[in-house]
């Protein structure tokens, strides 16, 4: 079930984990598509046909699209070299249209987030964390349910292709803890995805079911001698597991946290929406031999006169 709508009142920020959809439409599209060049597109004809559903939608004023470069150099691989090993490295054919994705999002006018050092999670985050402060409400597009960890009171998350939004009062249901125990939780358990091994023998259950109790990683770890007197089969076994893998705990937390304080560019606007580039948008267009349609789409999108544009000069 989902979570009831934030409030209305506070101005929201539309948050995009860019990455997410660009993957899914390497993943579900075809690769038919090709660029002026010769490189498959199909990544980037869905992640413009999702950016235009986006924008048509909900008219986003504030916007900023987050992009994941930190592929290997993330600080988070300094302090554990396994983290995302288990992934294969991306392929030229889509890093190749990962630039063209970025490049489309400045043509729109809209804000864009990448660093070498932090990950688009990050990024997203710390973006929030700053737009509070000028007391606006995020909107995370994105169905990473590592993101629920940054929900607050006004801010919502939105599984875009799904259709779900929820608050941090959804998160209980969708995950079994409080959106503010999603990282200890996930320090707990592990997260496959990321290769994040978590406390050998600890699953979501158990991991649920202490946090319940105790509240937090920290409160667990000092109170760790009364985990065996729980109500909670295996307390016994899950307390040794937690003494003999305490700093694994502690590591995987500091993997599992999204960081506030990721350099973001000096945004005066505050993620406004800017105008597009007319110039721009046009030769992207021509080099990924967008159709028609999504051209039209695209223009009418950002308030460009779509026929104009197709005059001589």
């Amino acid at each position: 079930m989902t979570s009831p709508p934030a409030p209305a009142a506070q101005t929201p920020v539309y948050l995009v984990d860019a990455s997410l959809y660009v993957f899914r439409a390497w993943h579900s599209i075809p690769d038919d598509f090709q660029d002026a060049e010769g490189w498959p597109s199909n990544a980037v004809h869905g992640f413009a046909r999702f950016l235009l559903e986006l924008i048509e939608r909900e008219r986003p004023q504030h916007i900023a699209v987050a992009f994941d470069e930190a592929l290997d150099s993330c600080f988070r691989n300094a302090l554990y070299p396994a983290y995302k090993a288990n992934r294969e490295p991306a392929p030229d054919a889509l890093k190749r249209q990962f630039g063209h994705c970025k490049a489309l999002c400045s043509a729109l006018g809209l804000s864009v987030l990448a660093d070498a050092q932090y990950e688009a999670d990050d990024l997203i985050g710390s973006a929030l964390l700053r737009m509070r402060g000028h007391g606006y409400r995020g909107v995370i597009v994105s169905a990473d349910k590592d993101l629920s960890q940054l929900l607050d009171a006004a801010d919502e998350q939105w599984d875009f292709a799904r259709g779900l939004r929820w608050t941090a009062a959804g998160v209980p249901e969708r995950h079994g803890v409080q959106a503010t125990q999603i990282a200890d939780y996930l320090a707990l358990c592990g997260d496959a995805v990321d290769n994040i091994p978590g406390v050998p023998g600890i699953g979501a259950k158990t991991a649920a079911a202490l946090l319940g109790h105790f509240g937090s990683l920290d409160a667990l770890l000092a109170r760790v001698e009364e985990v065996p007197f729980l109500r909670l089969r295996g307390a016994a076994s899950a307390a040794a597991k937690l003494r003999a893998h305490r700093d694994q705990a502690l590591l995987c937390r500091q993997l599992t946290t999204i960081a506030l304080d990721a350099p973001l560019p000096d945004d005066g606007g505050r993620y406004r929406r800017g105008g597009a580039d007319a110039d721009t948008l046009q030769a992207l267009c021509d080099r990924l031999r967008f159709g028609p349609m999504t051209r039209r789409r695209l223009y009418a999108a950002v308030g460009l006169d779509f026929a104009a544009s197709q005059v001589p000069s």
